[in-house]
């Protein structure tokens, strides 16, 4: 949700109700800049709505979704038009073939239907049998086949039960009804007003009056196609949500920090096969630096392993499938993102009662060595089937010993996360063909090319990373290169990939003790120095390897975008590349550091205040001061 917008308080503090009608007159009077993303044009004041530069990002990987999404639900709906023909052709013929048996062929009424019509009618539900499941046939199809079959539909003709079906009357499904549940500006939901055709309404939904003042602002500027598709709301997204149960074909949200507090009234709100997009920014909790704050927010407990923001997401995962657990409803991930500073994901909700009961089969626990970093999963439920009979029974443990294998120390012991499958790679090969088709539609094409392209590289059913580095600084030794390290476990007989969420992370299905037996080998060949002390390393490499690596390379240990000179992993476009404060909070001298001098000063001059000069003798003297001691 926006932040409150203050009335240019001396000191930084909490801005009331009682300011909201001073903000909305500054926000009146204030010199605006506009501000143009893709298709659409906002108003920006200063800080008094959140806007932030670097989510263009996500705005364009939500959009690409988002038609990717329409594509899908468009196939969907048409191939149950197919079935639905298909199952009234059936249940025709069926019931031809009982009334020969029956002799009463003879007894038809003719004033419905001729001999002749007949004869049409049995061709053309013969025609419909012989589609296959996955042909498409549309409405058009079905009133062409009637009309050339001659065929007069009367009350009792059973072609008038397709002809009158409610699906059957729409050929095309029916536009999106779209949510963004905290709108702030509503850059975003202008933009999937005006960029995505399949859209048919949005909902922008915010708590702040002065973010629904400034998105009805920006509505108008954006002109007719965005006043008849977009309405703003001043409302709690909660409640609102709450109110409209299983209404919105896709609900977005964006907050600024955890979701958490809305997911519940999110997977309510979402119709049958609906789209949840989430993103989540508050990373310190998700990887792992206030575990406990993690396990109040989200029900699990992260570990603070390289594989930490991959933790992060599934996490989030995880926590999205337990509110929709309540509500006899499950996901089904098309797409999961660690980007920069906060992690998205992309989610399907369904609704069954039998499915849920596979719930406990995604999740696992991790175990964590604190010498080693090596890791193990323990999954919490399992599925067994017997003489065709399946049970949902819990997991079996322990999986490992209480000390380390390897290094003999104990383990760490986080999540429950989500450990089935992430992604869905027919989403991404189709987002990915259909983001080169539109690049300039895509004002960040770059940087969305870039991680649907590592992401497609991904084993999917791997759940977390391991980083050869780390590995290398336990054993303290020269690390392999990737190439060679990668030719070795696919030797090996395993598979192997990159990571989206890691330039140096890499996923594989080989066990912790191949890999640790494939550094082994490596340190034979490039001994290192015994440095002394009982450390992990040394007891790793006291231990002889069990197996033989073999480091020469093969092509299928490869990146394939690598080898094509495809980016994979671009660096940010400018620097101070991050979130920004809060709408409304009061800028100083001191978010400088962390926001550069050119945003703070700019954000300070569009509030009317004075810029911060760059008067910082104290600071470069201090800086002078401290390079001196160093070159002493």
């Amino acid at each position: 949700m926006a932040g409150a917008t203050e009335d240019m308080p001396r000191k930084p503090h909490r801005v009331g109700k009682k300011k909201e009608a001073a903000a909305r007159d500054y926000a009146n009077t204030a010199e605006p800049t506009i501000l143009r993303e893709g298709e659409a044009d906002i108003l920006i004041h200063g800080n008094d709505v959140f806007y932030n530069k670097a989510q263009i990002v996500n705005r364009d990987l939500s959009i690409a979704v988002l038609r990717a999404f329409a594509a899908k639900r468009q196939q969907e709906h048409e191939s149950l038009l197919t079935k639905k023909v298909a199952s009234y052709g059936n249940r025709k013929e069926s019931s031809r073939q009982n009334e020969r048996c029956n002799g009463d062929l003879e007894t038809e009424n003719p004033s419905t239907i001729s001999p002749s019509e007949t004869n049409n009618l049995e061709h053309l539900s013969s025609e419909h049998e012989a589609l296959p499941p996955e042909e498409d046939l549309s409405l058009e199809t079905v009133a062409e086949d009637v009309e050339t079959s001659g065929v007069q539909i009367t009350k009792e003709s059973p072609i008038t039960a397709v002809v009158n079906d409610p699906l059957l009357e729409n050929p095309e499904a029916k536009p999106l009804h779209v949510l963004e549940a905290l709108a702030a500006s509503g850059l975003r939901a202008l933009r999937y007003a005006k960029e995505v055709a399949e859209v048919g309404s949005v909902v922008a939904c915010d708590n702040d009056k002065v973010a629904v003042e400034a998105c009805e602002r920006n509505i108008r500027l954006n002109g007719k196609l965005a006043m008849a598709k977009l309405t703003a709301h001043h409302a709690d997204s909660r409640i609102y949500m709450l109110s409209h149960e299983k209404e919105f074909d896709v609900v977005d949200l964006d907050p600024y920090g955890s979701p958490s507090v809305f997911l519940d009234s999110a997977v309510q709100s979402i119709t049958e096969g609906g789209l949840l997009m989430c993103t989540a920014t508050d990373m310190a909790v998700l990887c792992g630096n206030n575990g406990e704050v993690c396990y109040s927010k989200y029900g699990a407990y992260p570990l603070r392993g390289k594989y930490c923001h991959e933790m992060a997401l599934r996490i989030l995962l995880a926590s999205i499938e337990s509110h929709a657990n309540r509500y006899k409803r499950y996901i089904v991930p098309v797409l999961s993102l660690s980007v920069d500073f906060y992690v998205r994901v992309f989610v399907r909700i369904y609704t069954s009662a039998s499915t849920i009961k596979e719930t406990p089969s995604k999740l696992s626990y991790v175990y964590q060595c604190v010498g080693c970093d090596s890791f193990h999963l323990q999954p919490v439920g399992r599925i067994a089937s017997r003489q065709g009979s399946v049970r949902y029974l819990p997991g079996t443990g322990p999986v490992i010993s209480p000390d380390c294998k390897q290094c003999g120390k104990h383990h760490n012991m986080g999540g429950p996360m989500w450990s089935a499958p992430i992604h869905n790679s027919e989403w991404i090969a189709s987002m990915l063909s259909s983001v080169s088709s539109m690049k300039m539609r895509y004002p960040a094409f770059g940087k969305v090319h870039s991680i649907l392209t590592a992401v497609s590289e991904e084993i999917i059913d791997i759940p977390l990373y391991i980083s050869l580095h780390s590995m290398s600084a336990t054993l303290k030794c020269t690390p392999p290169s990737s190439a060679l390290f990668r030719s070795a476990v696919v030797n090996a007989g395993y598979r192997i990939s990159g990571s989206h969420a890691n330039p140096l992370g890499l996923k594989t299905d080989a066990p912790m003790e191949v890999l640790w037996d494939i550094m082994r080998c490596w340190v034979k060949d490039h001994p290192v120095k015994d440095h002394g002390g009982e450390t992990s390393g040394r007891v790793i490499l006291s231990k002889p390897p069990e197996i033989e690596a073999n480091f020469k390379k093969v092509p299928a240990a490869m990146s394939r975008a690598l080898a094509a000179g495809v980016a994979r992993f671009l660096p940010n476009p400018e620097e101070f590349w991050g979130p920004k404060p809060r709408a409304g909070r009061h800028l100083s001298s001191k978010h400088i550091a962390s926001h550069g001098a050119e945003f703070v000063n700019g954000t300070l001059r569009a509030e009317g205040r004075p810029p911060i000069e760059e008067t910082n003798d104290s600071a470069e003297e201090g800086n002078e001061v401290k390079r001196q001691k160093l070159n002493d």
